[in-house]
């Protein structure tokens, strides 16, 4: 993996350890309303059902519901369930903008909310989309140990859910890191992500370049997802008319976050560790 991506994990740590991630009520209680473990178990105080993934042990497995669904699923009991954070990575060309620290700085953002997370003893999974949803290999270790970054797909996170969905847990906080470069309504995204949440977060990563209008003058273009390119010339209408597309672009996505539930803020790679204070605005993380 590039050095500075593996440089980019370690400062995420560092900065993660400094902060908890909020958990909703609603994931520290169970059927019966009581607080939950800490740890997962094997206590016989069964709370919850949720879909079998790999790994789990084939003895939780509850048959009569297979033979009633056809669906593994799993019997959770008092101790397993407990607060969970699915984190949710683009990880598409834009994602990883030349000439800027886009693509680094996004894994240390993810880097910090992981670490954050395991701080307010969370159980989680990091996925990256590409040709669907994949999990970052390692992401069950300390985030200076994931690797398989590359930022190369060319497709849209739309598509990612349906080609591979992320087997996203029940109740827990789902945080969205993107640039939310595609067209598609966001509210296709966000029934997606929210159903079944606790929590829904989406932040937008964008980098300076993302927001700053080209100067005047004959421009290449180059579409980052397909490659393909094209020349404008761009003056100070066309630099009004990109910010004004930005704008309704952001406000499309806060109003269907607001829709569903969800919590939506920008962050800017350029200056990231400083805008950590918009994430405790809107709830996600607390000072540890």
């Amino acid at each position: 993996m590039d050095e500075a991506f593996r440089q980019a994990l370690g400062e995420g740590e560092h900065y993660g350890s400094r902060y908890a991630m909020t958990v909703p009520e609603t994931a520290h209680s169970g059927l019966t309303g009581q607080q939950l473990g800490k740890r997962p178990g094997s206590s016989l105080d069964f709370q919850d059902y949720r879909d079998y993934q790999p790994g789990d042990d084939l003895r939780s497995i509850d048959w009569s519901v297979y033979g009633r669904t056809d669906r593994l699923t799993v019997k959770l009991f008092r101790e397993e369930v407990i607060p969970h954070v699915d984190i949710l990575l683009d990880g598409s060309r834009s994602m990883n903008l030349a000439e800027t620290p886009k693509g680094a700085a996004a894994l240390q953002l993810a880097a910090m909310l992981a670490t954050a997370a395991a701080n307010s003893r969370c159980t989680r999974a990091v996925w990256i989309g590409g040709e669907g949803f994949r999990r970052v290999r390692n992401d069950s270790l300390s985030a200076s140990a994931w690797d398989g970054f590359d930022f190369s797909a060319q497709r849209s996170l739309v598509d990612c859910f349906e080609i591979l969905p992320p087997r996203l847990r029940r109740m827990g906080t789902r945080v969205l890191i993107s640039d939310l470069f595609w067209s598609e309504d966001p509210a296709i995204t966000l029934r997606r992500l929210s159903d079944g949440a606790a929590a829904t977060h989406v932040i937008q990563f964008l980098a300076e370049a993302d927001i700053t209008p080209p100067e005047h003058g004959n421009i290449q273009l180059e579409d980052s997802e397909t490659g393909e390119s094209m020349e404008m010339f761009v003056d100070s209408v066309v630099g009004q008319r990109y910010l004004e597309a930005v704008r309704r672009h952001q406000s499309d996505w806060h109003d269907a976050c607001r829709r569903y539930g969800g919590r939506f803020v920008t962050l800017v790679a350029e200056r990231l560790p400083e805008h950590f204070a918009r994430l405790e605005e809107t709830g996600l993380i607390v000072p540890a």
